[in-house]
């Protein structure tokens, strides 16, 4: 039998994600199930391996699809990030116990990936306001991914301001406005727990473009807990469609978060690749 590789980032959640990846392990070793554990220096190739099991947020898990090399085995992602939207989009809220049985008893899931400038992400790209949040949010990461986050939002509400972007869809003409949100998810949630794209499914074969008409603050501040609930999808200011490819564009840079890491750029290229990674959930 071949050996599971539990691969662990240390530095995630403060360490929680290397406390759930020994407590795995126990778990395996309970069950007298071969495994390889590694925390700072992760193989290059995989083939020998069974499956892949990766501790740590949405962050940890895009470095780790866009450094990995050849073929892959199925993967399996454990929550032990300061984000972990994806692991709850796969697996709920289950907890470790019930996630390691979900994961040893399921046969391999094909999950599409988005494709943000040549780089792989899994749960969601969100440019400006969104990028500008998480920028926020660098600086009081103690608080943790909830907490911190909301802080992060409402600083963001008050000093964002609206960017112009000129937006292609699908190869149609291409239309240029102001917004203030701009998301390409994959998956429906971001920030640990806000239900930015409710209809996202990560095995639908597409991407979710969801964008937001400028809004004054009052309003920005009210309509919070509907996007938090995933309840905004109606309102007036919100437009959203499914996609394969978008190209969009700004005169000056802007922030975008990319799987909870920050980068910034005046044009970027999305697409989706459907059915590109498997997954045990």
């Amino acid at each position: 039998m071949k050996p599971l590789a539990l691969i662990c980032n240390a530095r995630a959640g403060k360490g929680r994600a290397r406390q759930i990846a020994v407590s795995a392990a126990a778990i395996l070793d309970g069950k007298g199930l071969p495994y390889q554990l590694f925390d700072d220096h992760w193989p290059d190739d995989y083939t020998s391996f069974s499956s892949v099991w990766i501790f740590g947020g949405d962050g940890t898990l895009n470095y780790f699809i866009n450094h990995a090399l050849g073929e892959l085995p199925p993967l399996a992602i454990f929550k032990g990030g300061t984000g972990n939207d994806f692991a709850s989009a796969l697996y709920g809220r289950a907890g470790l116990g019930e996630m390691v049985e979900r994961v040893l008893g399921a046969s391999p899931r094909k999950i599409d990936a988005g494709i943000c400038n040549g780089k792989y992400f899994l749960n969601m790209t969100g440019l400006g306001f969104d990028g500008e949040t998480l920028r926020n949010m660098s600086t009081i990461r103690w608080m943790g991914s909830r907490i911190g986050y909301h802080f992060a939002v409402v600083k963001t509400i008050f000093s964002y301001r609206e960017r112009e972007y000129t937006i292609r869809v699908n190869g149609r003409s291409p239309e240029r406005r102001p917004l203030l949100l701009v998301f390409v998810n994959n998956a429906p949630a971001a920030g640990g727990g806000f239900r930015v794209s409710p209809l996202s499914d990560p095995a639908d074969g597409h991407l979710n473009l969801l964008l937001c008409e400028p809004l004054g603050i009052l309003k920005r501040l009210m309509k919070l807990s509907l996007i938090k609930k995933g309840r905004h999808l109606d309102e007036p200011f919100i437009s959203h469609e499914f996609i394969n490819h978008v190209h969009i564009e700004t005169s000056t840079p802007v922030a975008v978060q990319i799987d909870g890491e920050l980068d910034f750029g005046c044009s970027f290229e999305l697409k989706v690749s459907p059915a590109k990674f498997g997954f045990l959930y």
